[in-house]
């Protein structure tokens, strides 16, 4: 049997008379990584502050990591992991101040913070820039920091909001290699990007116009669907038809 760690059903979200988003129906499976697509005012971030349960669907139902986004929006806070493109850590915190800091908001004790920290430390390989202020961290240090501690809590499912934008390609090659290592230990991934080479990366990619989701499928058999040799070129002849700004 699948286990649905996201299931919406017509997920809609209105602010007047615009619709942000409109009726979109989807699912994603533990241990997949889904990439969620589309051009900016496609209503990408919208979908994604409904599914993180910052903001109240107008209509529609779904679930995400076995809680209603409508009736247990706070129990969906606690048991995600979320990494915006607007850098979340504290530049005026050390590192493992932040991961501290995190870890406690996440509700895990000090001994499983004082533990986790040096395992985490250990493995980015941070173990000298313990005591650095966040700020003075090189951007890609940062993301990658900021990834570890949005999973230091092992949630069910993470949510990345284009979390390499700015980082040289060496770097997000890097980045990909921690998702994928997530995603080997059970987290499943959700994450937007502008880059379209990175879809190729994802088990699923959906793409959103105006709204909607226009396509959701692998990105192998999308390519085939619109005879594209990349999902650039699926992105593009999806993005030609958007109706609005």
């Amino acid at each position: 049997m699948s286990n649905k760690v996201i299931d919406v059903s017509n997920l809609t979200k209105m602010f007047g008379n615009f619709t942000a988003v409109d009726h979109i129906t989807f699912d994603v499976e533990e241990g997949e990584i889904f990439g969620f697509l589309g051009a900016n005012g496609a209503g990408k971030t919208t979908a994604m502050q409904m599914l993180c349960g910052i903001s109240m669907p107008t209509a529609g139902k779904g679930t995400v990591a076995g809680y209603d986004i409508i009736k247990e929006n706070e129990l969906i806070k606690k048991n995600i992991g979320y990494m915006s493109q607007k850098f979340s850590l504290y530049e005026d915190l050390r590192v493992w101040e932040n991961i501290r800091l995190f870890g406690g908001i996440y509700g895990l004790s000090d001994k499983e913070i004082a533990g986790k920290t040096n395992e985490l430390l250990k493995q980015l390989d941070f173990e000298s820039e313990r005591n650095t202020l966040v700020k003075y961290l090189p951007l890609g240090w940062k993301q990658k920091l900021a990834f570890s501690v949005a999973i230091f809590h092992e949630p069910e499912i993470v949510f990345l909001d284009e979390p390499t934008g700015g980082v040289d390609p060496a770097m997000r090659r890097q980045f990909w290699e921690m998702i994928y290592d997530a995603a080997d230990r059970g987290i499943t991934v959700f994450v937007t990007t502008h880059y379209m080479d990175e879809a190729e990366y994802c088990n699923r990619v959906s793409i959103m116009v105006d709204g909607r989701i226009d396509a959701l499928d692998s990105p192998a058999a999308l390519r085939k669907q619109f005879n594209a040799d990349s999902m650039d070129e699926v992105f593009r002849q999806l993005a030609r038809k958007a109706e609005r700004d």
